[in-house]
């Protein structure tokens, strides 16, 4: 079965080239030219990716993004954006954009960023249902952190993802490079954000764990963050 990309684009001849690239390559393809009309259809459609305008009429792209991921956080999506200052790109990773292509891009680089997106999607770790750590365990299907006493914290899908990740490569020090790519799903390149930094904390706070002397989420200095289930510190 042909995977299925939606383009939302109000620029007709930018949306037509996008949607002859993507169904040339073996993808089906559905498009709409409005960000609330387009918001509509990634809701209800059996979709396997969202390439999305940033300057859109009726919602934009970001407007889209926010609301999209309340309801479908594990649809993979690729901002399309004329606008290329760090601070659009920053805000579209921190609302859970898996990629951002400026414009003008050519078809062969937006090509390969949708294979790419779709590959690290089918990668991300799934099979780790349950993450226990010193005072607690993280439900990763309820999304939750039941702490010692009662004590229950909700997990975002992101902090969920983020766990899950660390946890599969428990005792190893993973680099924020590779949490971006790997959790984030983005292409780290030249990006400098402290958004896996700021999950992190929040991360902790939510497990319990100190962060002035973490015992779960240690950072190694020069490497970047790992699990640890024996509560070691480091």
């Amino acid at each position: 079965m042909k995977k299925r990309i939606l383009v939302i684009e109000d620029d007709p001849a930018i949306r037509q080239g996008i949607l002859d690239a993507v169904e040339f390559d073996g993808y089906a393809a559905l498009w709409s030219g409005r960000g609330d009309e387009g918001l509509e259809k990634a809701v209800q459609a059996d979709l396997d990716l969202v390439l999305l305008d940033l300057v859109l009429p009726g919602k934009d792209g970001l407007e889209v993004l926010r609301a999209l991921r309340e309801v479908r956080p594990r649809l993979p999506v690729i901002i399309l954006t004329a606008r290329g200052e760090e601070s659009d790109r920053v805000k579209g990773l921190k609302l859970g954009a898996d990629d951002y292509v400026v414009k003008p891009f050519g078809v062969k680089e937006l090509l390969a960023r949708v294979e790419a997106v779709l590959r690290r999607s089918a990668e991300r770790p799934s099979d780790v249902r349950e993450v226990k750590f010193p005072g607690g365990v993280a439900d990763l299907e309820r999304r939750e952190a039941r702490l010692s006493g009662g004590v229950r914290a909700e997990l975002s899908e992101r902090e969920a993802e983020l766990i899950r990740y660390l946890a599969a490569n428990s005792g190893r020090a993973v680099s924020r490079d590779e949490l971006l790519e790997r959790v984030w799903r983005t292409d780290p390149t030249g990006l400098e954000t402290r958004t896996v930094d700021m999950q992190v904390a929040r991360l902790r706070e939510k497990l319990g764990d100190d962060s002035e002397e973490p015992r779960v989420l240690l950072t190694v200095r020069g490497k970047g963050y790992m699990f640890t289930a024996e509560g070691r510190k480091r």
